[in-house]
């Protein structure tokens, strides 16, 4: 009673954790008793998505047709020693296994569907890789005949450097044949020129 007396407070504050048993320390993990099935998704996919793909044949809806009529005459008509299956309560158990079919035939095609998204969706952003990167390279081809088509106005073509040529032949001969004329027929080279100087600027 006189350590009540002497801490009043204890009570109210119940018994003391230790430090690694706060609202901040992470909960240890439990032992399991089975261990954790983790199939192969890549297996566990393809899987379920060849055997949606052979649900949908008729192959399969002419198995099940078989195997439905089968079922139904072998309980009708074969001795009632032999049926596993009353036909007076209506073929409850051919009832459970189509049900047990259909419920797990459900998520099976769920799964081969979201695999078939997931292709969609990578396909698709491959696509959109492949057309940025035609885009680009057809942006730098044109940059590329844009450059080219500038750089060739620059240069002479066969025509111009033929009429060039030309003239200088005929100034040559005319030099050769009238030296003493030289000075006379400078205006005919000065129109020549003022030519070869138009064709130039036209070719360009």
């Amino acid at each position: 009673m006189e350590d009540a007396l002497a801490d009043p407070k204890s009570k109210a504050k119940g018994p003391v954790k230790s430090p690694g048993e706060g609202l901040d320390t992470p909960r240890e993990a439990r032992a399991r008793l089975l261990p954790r099935l983790s199939p192969n998704p890549d297996a566990f996919g393809s899987m379920t998505e060849n055997f949606a793909r052979f649900m949908g044949t008729p192959q399969f809806l002419l198995y099940m047709t078989v195997f439905c009529i089968f079922w139904l005459i072998w309980n009708s008509l074969a001795p009632e020693s032999w049926r596993f299956d009353s036909a007076a309560l209506g073929f409850t158990l051919l009832t459970l296994m189509l049900s047990l079919q259909a419920s797990y035939a459900a998520p099976l095609l769920l799964l081969a569907q979201n695999r078939q998204d997931d292709r969609d969706r990578v396909s698709l952003q491959q696509d959109r890789q492949r057309a940025e990167r035609n885009l680009s390279d057809t942006e730098y081809l044109t940059r590329e005949l844009a450059s080219l088509r500038i750089a060739l106005r620059d240069v002479a073509t066969r025509d111009f450097v033929r009429s060039e040529l030309r003239s200088v032949l005929e100034e040559v001969i005319e030099a050769r044949d009238n030296p003493e004329q030289e000075n006379v027929g400078s205006p005919e080279r000065t129109a020549r020129s003022e030519q070869a100087h138009r064709n130039r600027q036209r070719d360009s």
